[in-house]
């Protein structure tokens, strides 16, 4: 939700608070009376975009490095804020967790990022993060939970790793000027990485097409007064632009329940196709937001923002009145990197990634940015 417009109250509700629990608080302004007495909207809408990856050693960090020695990644986001930032809710996918400050920062194929990423973000206009990725552990627990103290200082809701068993049960909701909306977030593996003993609820973790924890999450997020619930996957083959046969799967079974509204994909770090399944869209994979991969002119530069406007239906429940996507880019620039609109070319090439599914015929729009 843009800052600059509405207020912003983030927070996690915890289904154990009947046995004395409290519920968890994310930092962000209160809600004024006036907002909190107005009725609720009758739509909104919802930005997602992909992978945010901080690779080290590149025009990423070197155009970001300030003389001081830290890192300022606004001017990155700035071509698309207006993007984000217009749109009632934003989610993100902070793919790496981040290091103290100062560093020292690592990079693949073990993240450890400038921390200045999370006001970047901030920046940008972003509500909430998933977290739940194959990256969580690579600096071990510590880590995690650093970034999900960054991201709430930050007024950022994390959602898919945990620094509490308590956390892990709770459900994250976000409100959206009236409307509560529920997320949900896994990933299928840690990269070998195992779960720290005693601390196997600090990321959620399937395995596709099995999703059944994802179900049960987006149950809790449901009896918590969610008014809708958006599911994120990060899963599972890379570089690929068609999902593979327990990508499917899994997203299938997750419209199938009444309690997930919208599905969205990760991990790829390529664009995969839209579809409308069971009446309920699906972003497969929203390919890389930021990255800087060896490899120049990949498709791993091309990415895309989901927008989705929510408008409640006569039985009080909100669903997708209108899809869009707006085709993006990485310019990786001679001294700096920004995400960019696509241009004509890459339009056309994520449009024809996008189709391949009938999203299009479905009343999937893409548009320019």
């Amino acid at each position: 939700m843009s800052r600059s417009r509405a207020a912003v109250v983030l927070a996690v509700l915890s289904l154990a608070a009947c046995s004395g629990e409290q519920p968890g608080r994310v930092a962000g302004p209160p809600a004024s009376s006036s907002a909190s007495s107005a009725p609720a909207p009758e739509s909104f809408t919802l930005v997602a975009t992909g992978d945010v990856l901080v690779h080290q050693g590149g025009r990423l960090t070197g155009g970001a490095e300030q003389p001081d020695g830290s890192h300022d990644f606004r001017p990155v986001f700035a071509p698309v804020a207006g993007i984000i930032g217009a749109a009632d809710l934003a989610i993100c996918h902070l793919e790496t967790p981040v290091a103290p400050e100062g560093g020292p920062y690592r990079g693949y194929p073990s993240f450890a990022v400038q921390p200045e990423i999370v006001d970047a973000l901030a920046g940008a206009g972003y509500d909430l993060c998933s977290t739940a990725s194959n990256h969580s552990l690579d600096d071990g627990f510590e880590g995690l939970v650093r970034t999900i103290d960054a991201l709430r200082s930050a007024g950022i809701a994390p959602s898919g790793t945990y620094r509490s068993q308590a956390e892990s049960t709770a459900a994250t909701l976000v409100d959206v000027d009236g409307v509560r909306v529920g997320h949900v977030a896994a990933t299928f593996g840690l990269n070998g990485v195992p779960l720290p003993p005693g601390r196997e609820w600090s990321v959620d973790v399937v395995e596709p097409p099995d999703v059944e924890a994802m179900l049960a999450a987006a149950a809790r997020a449901r009896a918590a007064g969610a008014q809708m619930v958006v599911a994120t996957l990060h899963c599972c083959r890379e570089y690929q632009h068609d999902p593979t046969a327990a990508q499917d799967a899994a997203v299938r079974t997750l419209v199938a329940s009444p309690d997930v509204d919208l599905v969205l994909g990760h991990h790829a770090h390529v664009v995969q196709p839209f579809e409308l399944v069971e009446g309920e869209w699906v972003a497969h994979g929203l390919g890389n937001h930021l990255a800087e991969h060896a490899t120049r002119g990949h498709p791993t530069e091309d990415s895309v923002a989901a927008r989705f406007t929510f408008t409640r239906g006569p039985d009080g429940r909100f669903a997708v009145s209108r899809a869009e996507a707006v085709p993006l880019t990485i310019d990786l620039g001679p001294d700096a990197v920004r995400i960019v609109p696509a241009g004509p070319e890459a339009f056309a090439r994520i449009a024809a990634v996008l189709d391949r599914r009938g999203a299009v015929a479905d009343g999937l729009e893409v548009v320019p940015g």
